[in-house]
């Protein structure tokens, strides 16, 4: 069973309210971009193992992750210049081969990075303009 409590006070112990609330208004805008994403990353591992917060959350107790992937994912973005970080829209093929190269990962691993973001980026300008699809019971 997850304790919610518990993980709000983790999330207060490693951030400012401040920062909690620009960030909210960056996301609900759909105008974060990859510093906040690292940002965001840098925090969830300062509150420690995600396996261990996912325990926290009702329901995803039995979600596995692999922290390599965090691991990885903060190589490639610390391999973009800040830049690229605040616009990842100018990332063409070259630069995401030097990106890949930097991080010791693929340019597919870039390319999912990449695509993952945008996906994100879109579903907050979504919920943020209340054009999000109806869900469908079953």
């Amino acid at each position: 069973m997850g304790d919610i409590r518990t993980l709000a006070q983790k999330v207060q112990s490693v951030t400012q309210p401040q920062q909690q609330q620009e960030l909210a208004q960056k996301f609900l805008k759909g105008k974060f971009d990859l510093e906040d994403f690292l940002n965001q990353l840098r925090t969830v591992r300062k509150m420690g193992s995600l396996s261990k917060l996912l325990a926290l959350v009702p329901g995803a107790g039995n979600i596995e992750v692999d922290e390599r992937e965090f691991i990885r994912v903060e190589a490639i973005i610390q391999s973009m210049t800040p830049e690229e970080r605040r616009n990842p829209d100018i990332i063409n093929g070259s630069r995401r081969q030097r990106i890949a190269r930097g991080s010791g990962t693929s340019v597919a691993d870039v390319n999912n990075l990449l695509k993952e973001f945008y996906q994100a980026r879109e579903l907050a300008r979504k919920l943020s303009s209340g054009k999000l699809p109806k869900m469908r019971r079953r």
